[in-house]
């Protein structure tokens, strides 16, 4: 029956021209979805200093933390974060090569070039570990800037300017760090309004300076395996 209905809706968007995300499977849930099945997520919670987790490596044990109490702690975890420096490192270098599927089985990228380019990441399919979603922009408080450090090709940004918020180690006034937009909109020019991961940079580092401009320091975390 299940079969049957997919080719059902598959034909039905040839004829109408249904667009690619149509395609996608739909979310599952019940015992059809479970947290071990997880491969993606957005942190529920901050790291309660800014944009400061101590590094690249404490931003994967944040994510792996999360993982763990959710049921999902038999895969690796790490952060989608790009660093600055003499030995730069890119975000989608470092997040496995996909698929990957939110808390409800949902694949938001099938791979590293789907997921820089048409990825299903939408305020509804890009949950917390819980299955939760994040509060966009429209709600109170706003939520929707994700801490990415990078390019919108999951590449690190050059010396100069920092966009890392000293790679993650900063929660004062000084630096900044680019934010992706998590529920595709905002006030910038297309497309960075539309970026999940490179919309604009932060007012500073610290809690406050990072929900100015909409973010609580939340990170998205992707199973590398």
């Amino acid at each position: 029956m299940t079969r049957s209905i997919g080719i059902v809706l598959a034909g039905a968007c040839i004829v109408a021209g249904c667009g690619e995300m149509a395609m996608r499977p739909a979310a599952m849930s019940g015992p059809s979805a479970t947290k071990s099945d997880m491969t993606f997520f957005i942190t529920s919670i901050g790291s309660g200093k800014g944009a400061d987790y101590g590094g690249l490596e404490g931003a994967d044990r944040h994510c792996q933390m999360l993982a763990d109490a959710a049921g999902a702690g038999g895969r690796t975890w790490h952060a989608y974060l790009s660093t600055q420096g003499p030995n730069p490192v890119n975000a989608r270098d470092r997040i496995g090569k996909g698929p990957w599927r939110n808390a409800n089985g949902y694949v938001i990228a099938y791979n590293l070039d789907e997921l820089h380019a048409s990825n299903g990441i939408t305020k509804q399919t890009a949950l917390t570990e819980k299955g939760e979603v994040v509060n966009g922009r429209g709600d109170t408080p706003n939520r929707h800037d994700i801490l990415t450090g990078s390019k919108p090709d999951g590449t690190a940004f050059g010396d100069g300017e920092d966009m890392t918020c000293g790679n993650y180690t900063k929660s004062g006034d000084i630096g900044s760090v680019m934010l992706g937009h998590h529920d595709r909109m905002g006030n910038s020019p297309p497309p960075a309004g539309a970026s999940w991961n490179s919309a604009h940079k932060s007012a500073g580092c610290s809690d406050p300076l990072l929900a100015k401009t909409g973010s609580a320091g939340y990170l998205y975390c992707f199973a590398t395996n």
